[in-house]
C-alpha cells in the first residue's frame, strides 16, 4: 500500500436494513469511496406561495435602495417590515 493511501473497509453490496447503512456511512467517509460515485439526474418541483403585492414606483425604488444598502433582498426587507408592523400594532 502507497505511503498517501489509507485503509478503508469495503462497501457492502446490499445492506439489510435502513440502520445498518446508516451505521456504515456514519462512521466511513463518503469522499474516500469517490470511484464508486455515479451521476444521477433528479427533478424536483419546488412549490412556491406568496401575494403580488403592487408598490408604487417611487417607493419600490427606495425599498429596494435601502434593502440593498443593508445587504439583504427586498422580499427579506419588506417581510422583516410588515412583520415589525404587525407586531407593534396586535399588542
Amino acid at each position: 500500500m502507497a505511503a498517501n493511501e489509507k485503509f478503508r473497509d469495503p462497501v457492502p453490496e446490499t445492506f439489510e436494513t435502513l440502520e445498518q447503512a446508516a451505521e456504515f456511512w456514519d462512521t466511513h467517509d463518503l469522499t474516500d469511496y469517490e470511484e464508486i460515485w455515479q451521476p444521477v439526474e433528479i427533478q424536483v418541483r419546488l412549490k412556491q406561495s406568496g401575494v403580488v403585492v403592487n408598490i408604487e414606483p417611487p417607493l419600490a425604488e427606495r425599498v429596494t435602495a435601502f434593502a440593498q444598502s443593508q445587504h439583504i433582498s427586498t422580499e427579506s426587507l419588506v417581510n422583516r417590515v410588515l412583520e415589525e408592523y404587525l407586531e407593534t400594532r396586535a399588542a
